[in-house]
């Protein structure tokens, strides 16, 4: 007789999952059961057949919407990232200059061979110190010595004496400053330097230097400035694309001395002639230029020597470095004496009036002519207070003031008008 299926089928059309009303309630007929019977059976170690009639029942069926997930959206999903991670351009940031010459300095130190950045700023940090005892000898009170990091990489070292016994201000820094020029500067720049590509939205630099005014007290004695510095660009990837040293030092006295004058422009001349005979008198005639306030038809001093833009274009980079340090060496030599012969000598109130006078013609070029203090002021992350350093603590604007006729203030005008080849 052949087996009862529709029975069968019935039967099972009547099962319920177990989240439903219990299997008990459900009534079969016996002929169905026996046939279950014979149709769910397990086999044992055995071999023995055994029935089972609540196997279907216990043996849950899969939830579809399980497999329907896994297949249609976890599968893409993975695929999809999968796909991302070959497919994108994975690279990770590289060091940037700053973080690169840490690292030199920290493992191999400064030698010959080292980047020409950590070789001049060594040897600027190293002059600053030798510039900073000399001083405390001449006056007799200590600077103070304020360190500061800039966030994009560099910093800097200020040191300033302020009411002391011969100077009532002076300041000796030195800056090593990391950052990116925008297209605005690169463009400016190329006037001077044409290896600026001109095509790029921003190039690194890199710039250090040491600065210094020192403003006495008695008006007998000059005030004097010095600054030398060094100007790297670099590509993206840290290579050098262009360079260039600048700098220079001058003397702005309120009552002339000639010897004074001739002191230091003989000092300053030497150390030019070590390199080439013709820098002294193109870069003192460059200063005499350049430190001037064309709006008072009068430079700021009796000069010395000033020079920008110095690359390969004049001479080799360790030419043109030496001469920077020659120069820089030379500054104490050209001034020490002259402090030491004006820092006692006896004044009046009405000379120190016209001290007063002469710092603010110093103020008036420092703060609308100087390429100096607008390129500090506007490089970002830029430290005011170090680079308005260079201002006297004091000076003077007296409405249409002129010096008596045949006076030694008369005397200083005229030089300043009419400058003079002191050597």
């Amino acid at each position: 007789m052949p087996p009862f299926r529709p029975a069968a089928r019935l039967a099972r059309a009547f099962e319920h999952p177990h989240s439903y009303a219990p299997r008990a309630t459900i009534r079969r007929n016996p002929t169905i059961r026996s046939q279950l019977q014979r149709r769910c059976y397990s086999v044992e170690g055995n071999g023995n057949k055994k029935p089972d009639p609540l196997k279907q029942w216990r043996e849950e069926k899969p939830n579809p919407w399980g497999r329907r997930l896994r297949l249609y959206v976890f599968l893409p999903f993975t695929c999809l990232l999968i796909w991302n991670i070959l497919t994108e351009d994975v690279h990770a940031d590289t060091p940037s200059i700053a973080e690169k010459d840490a690292l030199l300095k920290r493992e191999n130190g400064i030698t010959s061979t080292s980047p020409m950045r950590l070789r001049m700023e060594q040897f600027i940090k190293t002059h600053q110190k030798q510039i900073v005892a000399a001083l405390e000898k001449v006056d007799g009170q200590p600077f103070t010595i304020d360190t500061w990091t800039r966030p994009e990489g560099g910093g800097g070292i200020t040191c300033v004496l302020q009411d002391g016994n011969v100077f009532e201000k002076a300041g000796v820094n030195t800056s090593v400053v990391y950052g990116k020029l925008p297209r605005a500067a690169i463009q400016k720049m190329r006037v001077n330097h044409k290896a600026l590509d001109p095509d790029v939205e921003s190039l690194d630099f890199f710039a250090a230097g040491l600065s210094m005014v020192l403003h006495p007290s008695n008006p007998n004695a000059p005030t004097v400035h010095l600054n030398y510095r060094y100007f790297e660009t670099s590509d993206e990837q840290g290579n050098t694309n262009a360079w260039w040293y600048g700098g220079g030092c001058d003397l702005t006295p309120s009552y002339l001395f000639d010897e004074d004058a001739i002191h230091f422009h003989k000092t300053i001349k030497d150390a030019c002639d070590n390199h080439d005979k013709s820098y002294y008198p193109r870069f003192k005639k460059w200063c005499d230029e350049y430190f001037n306030n064309k709006h008072r038809g009068e430079t700021r001093g009796v000069g010395g020597i000033f020079f920008d833009d110095l690359d390969e274009t004049e001479k080799d980079r360790e030419q043109l470095f030496a001469f920077v340090q020659d120069c820089l060496s030379a500054f104490l030599p050209s001034y020490i004496p002259i402090i030491e012969r004006r820092k006692n000598m006896p004044f009046t109130e009405e000379m120190k009036q016209w001290q007063q006078l002469r710092r603010g013609r110093y103020v008036e070029f420092n703060l609308v002519h100087d390429r100096g203090t607008a390129f500090g002021l506007n490089t970002p992350g830029s430290r005011v207070e170090s680079i308005l350093m260079s201002l006297p603590l004091t000076a003077r604007w007296q409405y249409m003031h002129q010096p008596e006729k045949g006076s030694r203030e008369e005397r200083l005008l005229d030089v300043l008008k009419n400058p003079r080849e002191w050597v």
